[in-house]
Formats: structure tokens, C-alpha cells, sequence
């Protein structure tokens, strides 16, 4: 196994103005430089290069480093750097976090094999940006209800537990319904402003930001011209809907709407193995 490897950003087209330019001096996972790899004579595709360790990304570290938060969070900030970068120069296919090849002979031939596939993928992300929207249930401050005559004895105190506990199922109730308005709204803009439109797990726990319950968690692509249209519509989908609160994200490279067969993460090859 060779000290380093090469590890895979993002396809684009290489041709793209200025973008030799723009990758000058960015630093990408481990500290390296970011360059370009060309398939090769009379393809325009290219794919986004540096090196990395060997050791952090063969199979079973790589396996380690991904449970570890701290070693994710730094090589997805660096990850990200670069496809941000990238975006704002050219149109540009994200690959997985931590797509590693032997050697830059394997990504050109990476490139060479799904040349089709690429090129399809590009024409279609060409001109479009990515807006997240997720919708919350925002918690409401508890009111207490006039006291009980009786609440204090057994019988008093748990006919008040019962009347709070349906108070708190009713309000939630009904704030989940108007959360499901909210979400038909935003499917309604999207149906008539949206490229496409991918659904994505709801977040909770510490990936959740801001206070309240995550239930719609997706992402929109936008094309770049009806891009501001799109966002401020969105924005405007909690209208009348107490309770609920519609975040808009982005604009972002079309991440969620990449994913192509044979971009998952994978460990470096041995150098006896087939490309």
C-alpha cells in the first residue's frame, strides 16, 4: 500500500472560465492542495483531486474514522469547502464524503467508465442550486388552568393530570395538522417552481438546530433564475400556521441531488486488485 491516496471531490467540466484559477491555493482533506484530473483527449470531464493518507483511509480506519464526530466533522468541512468553491465557478457534480481511488490513474479511469453517466448528471444539475426547507413544531409555553377546588386530594389532583394531558395531546395535535398545511404548501411551491425534489430524514437530537420538532426535513433543486422567488415563497408557507416555522437553507451545490451508482465512499484499492 502506497503512503497516499487519492481522494474525489467532484466531477466537472474542466473547461469551465476561471476555475483553475479559483482552485489556486485551496487546501482540501488533510491540509493537501486541490487540483484537476482530466479523463483525458477529447472529454471535457475532469474530476477534483488531492491526496490524503493512506493509513486514515483504508478500510477498517476509514471504518473507525466515520464513528468518530470530530475526525467526520473536520473532513466534511473540508469536503464542503471545496465543492463551494467549485460551485461558484462551474456546475459541479458532488461526490460521497470520502470517495478514495489508489491512484489518479483510477479516477481517470473512474471517469472514462461512467463518462455517460457523468455527463447526463452535469446537463441536468447545469444552472440549478440547491435550497433546503425544513418545517418545526415550535414548543408552546404551558398555561396553567384555573386551580381545582379539589386538587387537593387524590381524586382532584389526578382529574387535573387528565384535563392538562388532553389539553397538551389536543394542542399538539393540532399543531401537527397545521404543520401538515404547511408541508402541502411548500410541496405545492415546489411542484410549480422546483427542478426536482428529494425528501430526507428528519433531524433530531443534537443534528436538529433551533428549538422545536423537526418534521419535514427537504430539499429542493432550484433553478438559479427563480431561485429568490422560490425562497421567498417558502418563507411564506408558515403564514397564519401559529406554531410552525419554516427555515429555508442554501443556497447550496446540488448534494442531494448527485448521488449516481458507483460514487459510494470506498477504501483504497490494493495495488494488485482490478480498477
Amino acid at each position: 500500500m502506497t503512503d497516499a491516496v487519492t481522494y474525489a471531490y467532484a466531477v466537472v467540466r474542466h473547461d469551465a472560465e476561471g476555475l483553475d484559477a479559483a482552485l489556486a491555493g485551496v487546501v482540501g482533506v488533510a491540509g493537501k492542495p486541490v487540483h484537476l484530473v482530466p479523463q483525458g483527449p477529447g472529454s471535457d470531464l475532469a474530476a477534483v483531486v488531492s491526496t490524503v493518507p493512506a493509513q486514515d483511509f483504508q478500510e477498517s480506519a476509514l471504518r473507525r474514522h466515520l464513528e468518530d464526530l470530530d475526525w467526520l466533522e473536520t473532513v466534511a468541512r473540508a469536503h464542503h469547502t471545496v465543492i463551494e468553491i467549485l460551485s461558484a465557478h462551474t456546475t459541479v457534480l458532488p461526490l460521497r464524503l470520502a470517495t478514495v481511488y489508489l491512484d489518479e490513474d483510477r479516477v481517470r479511469g473512474a471517469l472514462r467508465d461512467d463518462a455517460e453517466m457523468f455527463t447526463r448528471a452535469l446537463d441536468r444539475l447545469a444552472g440549478h442550486i440547491e435550497w433546503g426547507v425544513k418545517i418545526y413544531v415550535e414548543p408552546r409555553a404551558e398555561t396553567a388552568g384555573p386551580a381545582d377546588p379539589a386538587a387537593d386530594d387524590d381524586v382532584g389532583a389526578g382529574r387535573a393530570y387528565l384535563r392538562a394531558r388532553r389539553a397538551q395531546r389536543h394542542s399538539r395535535d393540532e399543531a401537527h395538522r397545521a404543520a401538515g398545511q404547511a408541508a402541502e404548501r411548500v410541496e405545492e411551491i415546489g411542484d410549480a417552481v422546483a427542478a426536482a425534489h428529494a425528501r430526507h430524514r428528519v433531524q433530531q437530537g443534537e443534528l436538529a438546530s433551533g428549538a422545536g420538532e423537526n418534521v419535514v426535513n427537504d430539499a429542493y433543486l432550484v433553478a438559479r433564475e427563480k431561485a429568490e422567488t422560490f425562497r421567498a415563497e417558502i418563507l411564506r408557507a408558515a403564514e397564519g400556521l401559529p406554531g410552525i416555522r419554516v427555515d429555508v437553507t442554501g443556497p447550496w451545490a446540488p448534494y442531494s441531488f448527485a448521488a449516481q451508482p458507483g460514487t459510494e465512499p470506498r477504501a483504497p484499492e490494493a495495488p494488485d486488485q482490478a480498477p
